[in-house]
């Protein structure tokens, strides 16, 4: 599904304890943005194992000219390094970014993504319910491209170059 919208204007802590202005940072890139949690048991380490599958299929330059921005919806658990820990186990360049929940919550909901849900009643492991899709916004565009859990690597593979340009 395609939509359009600028590309969105947020500044997070990244896993290194500094500010990442995600618009500045991705400018001229084509960005993948994902909300999820390390703790997840499903969604997200699948969605992060099939970007860091398809990218390492894609040329030097084109992974140079990609970037895959992971923000935790659960900050109380996902300290900085454990999201550097989680993502470099599926590509040691993809972006962990963490912020308050209120900070998160309103760029999903900015996004037209629904806030997290935080089961935190449930205990130490709680799960948390977060939106499962991949927006992506291609370099020099103001159009988003949004990817729902269950898109194929073979889809990926196909769509990446594309939306990468010349």
């Amino acid at each position: 599904m395609s939509d359009a919208g600028p590309r969105p204007d947020f500044v997070l802590e990244d896993m290194r304890g500094e500010m990442y202005d995600f618009r500045a940072e991705t400018e001229g890139k084509l960005a993948l943005l994902f909300f999820g949690y390390t703790y997840c048991p499903d969604i997200c380490p699948v969605h992060m194992a099939s970007l860091a599958a398809v990218k390492r299929d894609l040329s030097v330059e084109q992974q140079r000219r990609m970037t895959v921005v992971f923000v935790t919806a659960d900050p109380k658990r996902d300290t900085p390094e454990r999201l550097r820990d989680w993502l470099g186990n599926f590509d040691p360049e993809f972006v962990g970014l963490r912020g308050s929940e209120a900070a998160v919550d309103s760029i999903m909901i900015s996004l037209m993504l629904p806030a997290a849900i935080r089961d935190t009643a449930a205990g130490p492991d709680y799960p948390v319910g977060h939106a499962s899709q991949v927006i992506a916004f291609p370099p020099g565009s103001e159009d988003r491209v949004i990817y729902p859990f269950g898109t194929r690597q073979a889809d990926w593979k196909h769509d990446l170059p594309r939306l990468l340009g010349p």
